[in-house]
């Protein structure tokens, strides 16, 4: 412990530095077996931090260079089934020529830890590693058992990570209930003394989709009515122009009343458009979340400048909300027309989950600790995480990475961002409150 340490009196201010430590790894996750790096040292770097203070860890490799890393925590209390708590260990590209720093130096200046994977997701890995870290030297112990799982391949669907321990290894999870990783938390500020901190219990699905329209082939140079690659490009306009309506989930609902209450008027009659513009970054991350979604992101026709090709494709990433699959197949099967039709390249479950539990009362008493000001609301989440892999083992998964964020910052624009960076003072923030949730449960 460092010298003013105690049990009551936490000093995670290492945060920092091992945030930095981690994010100077490039632990870069192309999708391409062949061009992926750093996960393995990254793992490692694991090990060598929680095995210094005494921890026993176990490293599984799920291919070359592949690896994830399970410390598990015995907690006082028997009758108390386990809690995971999980965070991935790899990031997206960045291009160096972008950024103002090195996104791979861990820089820290200008109250921030700057790179690839600042807040998606090094900031939360380098708070659990604190926090136990400081476990070990105050000895201190949680009552309930804790599986702390560090994980590659997240950001490529976790085929590597979450969903190879999940079919292959399940009994490193044996009696988890609960799974808590990213991502919730973040403040958002709603005047000088009230923040709300939302909570992830919902994600929609992950769907991509590859939509095909065949045609007669022939000769570029003639008259030809019936054209593959027109009929494709005017079904992925028609996709693309197209509005799906708003879906007032459970989850929605309770978000825009509670935050109603708090700004003190009735957001349920205002134009959801209107209140996504009014909450800025913010409502970039809630505005996703209000529809389904069904975005062109490819293309591909043709070999020859003049052949009219037979057939012609393009890939669709659709984003679905829990319970509307059915409905959202039948919707874009009207867009598509004739000639066109569809198959799922993956296609998950989407997720939802209640908001009053117990663990969401002691993530809302931790906060409350150590911000009087803040309030946590559900939301749901546009994109996907680890969570879905381990929901498949029974467990109820929600999202919380503690983050006291300063009011002006766009947060949203730094998942996958340039420049991405996370505030000193947040670390040390989320990792106390981190300490106080894992204690109280």
């Amino acid at each position: 412990m460092t010298s003013n340490e105690t049990a009551d009196s936490p000093d995670f201010s290492e945060v920092v530095d091992l945030c930095s430590q981690l994010i100077a790894i490039d632990s870069t996750n192309t999708g391409d077996p062949a061009t992926v790096v750093g996960e393995r040292e990254a793992a490692q770097w694991v090990v060598d931090r929680l095995e210094e203070v005494g921890y026993r860890t176990t490293t599984l490799e799920s291919a070359d260079r592949r690896a994830s890393v399970i410390v598990r925590v015995e907690g006082t209390d028997a009758a108390k089934p386990p809690l995971l708590m999980h965070g991935h260990l790899d990031v997206v590209p960045a291009e160096a020529h972008e950024w103002s720093v090195d996104p791979f130096a861990g820089t820290v200046k200008d109250g921030y830890v700057w790179g690839r994977g600042a807040v998606d997701m090094k900031d939360m890995v380098a708070m659990m590693i604190a926090v136990l870290r400081f476990w070990k030297r105050a000895g201190v112990q949680p009552e309930r058992t804790v599986v702390f799982a560090f994980l590659a391949d997240e950001e490529h669907g976790g085929n590597f990570g979450a969903h190879w321990l999940v079919d292959n290894h399940p009994e490193l999870f044996e009696g988890c209930t609960e799974a808590v990783g990213e991502v919730g938390g973040f403040s958002y500020s709603v005047d000088e003394d009230t923040r709300v901190y939302p909570i992830m219990t919902g994600e929609k699905s992950l769907a991509w989709m590859k939509i095909t329209a065949t045609g007669t082939p022939g000769h570029g140079s003639m008259v030809h009515a019936d054209n593959a690659v027109t009929k494709l490009a005017t079904a992925v306009a028609r996709i693309a122009a197209h509005e799906f309506p708003i879906v007032w989930t459970d989850t929605l609902t309770q978000f825009v009343g509670g935050l109603g209450k708090l700004m003190g008027t009735d957001l349920a009659s205002v134009d959801p458009e209107v209140l996504i513009d009014k909450l800025g970054g913010f409502g970039k991350i809630i505005g996703a979340t209000l529809r389904n979604t069904a975005n062109p992101t490819g293309l591909a026709a043709g070999y020859k400048a003049n052949v009219i090709p037979s057939s012609a494709s393009a890939t669709l990433d659709c984003r679905v909300i829990p319970g509307q699959e059915e409905e959202f197949e039948r919707q874009i099967d009207e867009l598509l027309g004739p000639d066109v039709t569809r198959e799922w390249i993956v296609h998950d479950k989407a997720l939802e989950t209640p908001f009053g539990t117990p663990i969401v009362e002691a993530m809302t008493a931790a906060l409350k600790a150590e911000d009087a000001g803040s309030h946590t609301l559900p939301y749901l989440m546009s994109g996907g995480t680890d969570a879905k892999a381990f929901s498949e083992l029974g467990m109820t998964c929600y999202g919380f990475s503690p983050l006291k964020l300063p009011p002006d910052l766009d947060f949203a624009a730094l998942f996958h961002g340039i420049d991405e960076r996370v505030p000193v003072e947040a670390l040390n923030f989320g990792s106390r409150v981190l300490n106080r949730f894992l204690l109280s449960l």
